[in-house]
């Protein structure tokens, strides 16, 4: 199985965010995992799905109290 990288500026096409969205993030903690070789960012696809997958709500009222729960 092979592994899918995206950089930064691929990623920010996926999400139609701009790539200074994408550096804020990361430097506040949010968003998929990452990894940097030798200064590059890279993202996994499959932690990008994965995050994708955990920002699923079925209604605003849902993702509120999962939030205050958690």
């Amino acid at each position: 199985m092979e592994v899918v990288h995206l950089n930064q500026k691929q990623l920010a096409a996926r999400w139609h965010l701009s790539e200074a969205c994408l550096e804020r993030w990361r430097s506040e903690g949010i968003g998929p995992k990452f990894m940097k070789l030798k200064g590059r960012v890279l993202y996994r696809q499959v932690d990008i799905e994965a995050y994708e997958e955990s920002c699923l709500a079925t209604s605003t009222t849902t993702s509120t109290a999962q939030a205050s729960a958690g």
